[in-house]
């Protein structure tokens, strides 16, 4: 059986702008220092260079796992509370790395959510898939 992907794009989406914001603060920092690889060992370039990357790292298959629990089924109230819990996890770790390079509880905090967000969805999408 197929679903549709109706509530997904939307963070998708919402994500996609957050990553492109995170790449235009990083290109504008690279500007500022004259850098135009590496960190050229300014600690606040550094820091919003790991901002984006960790975006990068985390986000794609975040997002995958929202599909997939979509695609299988997965009702719209989880995927938007999956999503959005997403979405806020990401704005938690950028405002928490971006003002501290060392441990903040909103870094903290956005990645632990982050962290529940794949494990949440990767149990239920095997729920789905092994207890049909």
């Amino acid at each position: 059986m197929t679903y549709p992907l109706i509530v997904s794009p939307l963070y998708i989406a919402l994500c996609g702008l957050l990553i492109l914001v995170l790449a235009m603060l990083v290109v504008r920092a690279r500007l500022k220092y004259r850098v135009g690889v590496g960190s050229g060992g300014h600690a606040d370039l550094e820091r919003i260079i790991r901002v984006h990357g960790n975006a990068v790292e985390y986000v794609p298959m975040s997002l995958l796992l929202i599909v997939a629990l979509e695609a299988t089924g997965g009702a719209a109230w989880l995927i938007h509370t999956a999503g959005s819990a997403l979405f806020v996890a990401r704005l938690l770790h950028i405002w928490g790395l971006g003002h501290s390079a060392g441990p903040t509880k909103p870094r903290q905090i956005g990645i632990l959510v982050n962290w529940i967000v794949m494990l949440a969805t990767s149990i239920l999408i095997l729920w789905k898939l092994l207890l049909p």
